[in-house]
């Protein structure tokens, strides 16, 4: 499928990834909303866990088509992303996202702590009350 991404942390405007990774790869970003998950911060960056009734905020991030295979592959590399394999950190999920005027929802990409890393999270992270990782400071 190719859906666009929905980011959240160093992937966001303004934040190093994004001038790393996608400055000049995408068609369009936008403020959306994902309903579903919590963020617990990360060391330099955050964990996206699935909750019933969190709310996270980020960006809406469609690539340019022809760009699209190799951003998804660098995204995959990026979070350490390998379909099926036991050891991610993150799995590459697709989720529902709300645009900032309430509209319909989108479906996107977004990567979720892998389910060991939520356990750990739930049980010792830091939790970024609020649902965005920019609010932290």
């Amino acid at each position: 499928m190719r859906l666009p991404f929905f980011v959240y942390g160093t992937l966001r405007p303004g934040e190093h990834n994004h001038d790393l990774f996608l400055r000049g790869r995408t068609q369009s970003e936008e403020p959306v909303r994902m309903r579903g998950v919590v963020l617990y911060d990360g060391p330099g960056y955050p964990y996206a866990v699935e909750e019933a009734g969190g709310v996270v905020s980020g960006e809406l991030v469609t690539a340019l088509p022809h760009d699209y295979e190799e951003l998804l592959a660098a995204l995959d590399r990026l979070e350490e992303y390998a379909p099926g394999d036991p050891r991610n950190l993150y799995e590459r999920v697709a989720r529902d996202v709300v645009r900032a005027d309430g509209t319909a929802g989108v479906r996107a990409w977004v990567y979720v702590a892998a389910p060991a890393v939520a356990a750990r999270l739930r049980a010792r992270g830091t939790r970024i009350t609020g649902g965005d990782w920019r609010s932290r400071f």
